[in-house]
């Protein structure tokens, strides 16, 4: 008898086999993923704080982030609930918090389902269209789990009412995290659906670009190797863009997250965190940074990702 992960497994396995003799190029696992089950999770762990990567959907990812001095957990953008709870009963922790970075179905999409299977929730957005809401947030917002403490981060322009959360712990060596949904992604940022160029440099540079260096970043999706091709595009000779890039392929065929990276990382192959660099501007054609930004993301919105 096959389960159904088998079926869905040798489902996918057969698609990619067409593909194969049809000639068509190898995509990587991950590319063919109908949902998450054939990507793999990770454990982040820490003394202080664990964060597990859950994958989600096609490309999507959920963040369990757990407090190893009280077993308290938040859950950022829990669009598949039932992984969720299925989690936090491996973990053995309580689950309290619901940390949603935006209104998108993709992200918010399972948070009247979760406060139904999960009693007591306390749901956390900027955003009245963010579902089971139960506190709205703005910029500098404080919140507890357990012992570790985070700090909402008003980061408009994806959406108007995008919230980053930076997650640290008192008196701790350990790198802080920050959840940055489709605000920062590993080498890019979200669309401006909602927003200017203005309001992503500030998100970018003022805002993210201004913490602990060694922060490690979270994001909403796994969409690294299209980024890093197109920062390619922008910076051709950024020796950091091509290393970054032959470490995510390795990754993505491996079925492993390419996440996290680090604010400091981000500065040396994110063209959108680089556009008050002259490589940068003078491929946008511009000499200001805002206007490169806005440039670049307009450029970005229509590139053909090369098959390579």
């Amino acid at each position: 008898m096959v389960c159904g992960s088998g079926r869905r497994l040798g489902s996918a396995l057969a698609r990619l086999g067409a593909l194969r003799a049809a000639g068509l190029p190898r995509l990587g696992a991950g590319f063919l993923h109908a949902d998450s089950d054939l990507r793999k999770s990770k454990l982040v762990s820490q003394p202080d704080m664990k964060v597990e990567l859950l994958p989600a959907l096609t490309d999507n990812y959920m963040y369990l982030i757990i407090d190893e001095e009280t077993k308290e957990a938040a859950i950022v953008d829990p669009v598949q609930p039932q992984k969720v709870v299925e989690v936090v009963r491996k973990h053995g922790v309580k689950l309290t918090t619901v940390l949603t970075t935006h209104h998108h179905w993709d992200h918010a999409g399972g948070n009247e389902k979760l406060v139904k299977m999960e009693s007591g929730l306390r749901v956390y957005g900027g955003d009245n269209r963010v579902g089971a809401l139960t506190q709205k947030v703005s910029h500098s917002t404080t919140l507890q789990v357990g012992s570790l403490n985070v700090k909402c981060l008003f980061t408009p322009c994806h959406t108007s009412g995008h919230i980053c959360y930076y997650v640290t712990k008192p008196n701790s060596s350990e790198p802080p995290a920050v959840f940055t949904g489709d605000t920062l992604f590993v080498a890019g940022c979200g669309k401006f659906f909602e927003g200017t160029p203005e309001e992503m440099y500030k998100a970018l540079i003022e805002i993210l670009g201004r913490l602990d260096p060694e922060t490690r970043v979270y994001c909403g999706h796994e969409y690294t190797i299209n980024n890093l091709k197109f920062a390619r595009h922008v910076e051709p000779n950024n020796a950091a863009i091509q290393q970054k890039l032959a470490w995510a392929k390795a990754k993505y065929d491996n079925g492993e997250p390419t996440i996290p990276s680090t604010i400091a990382e981000e500065f040396t192959y994110n063209p959108f965190m680089r556009v008050r660099e002259k490589t940068v501007q003078q491929h946008a054609g511009e000499t200001d940074p805002i206007r490169t930004m806005g440039a670049i993301r307009k450029e970005k919105d229509s590139f053909r990702v090369p098959k390579d």
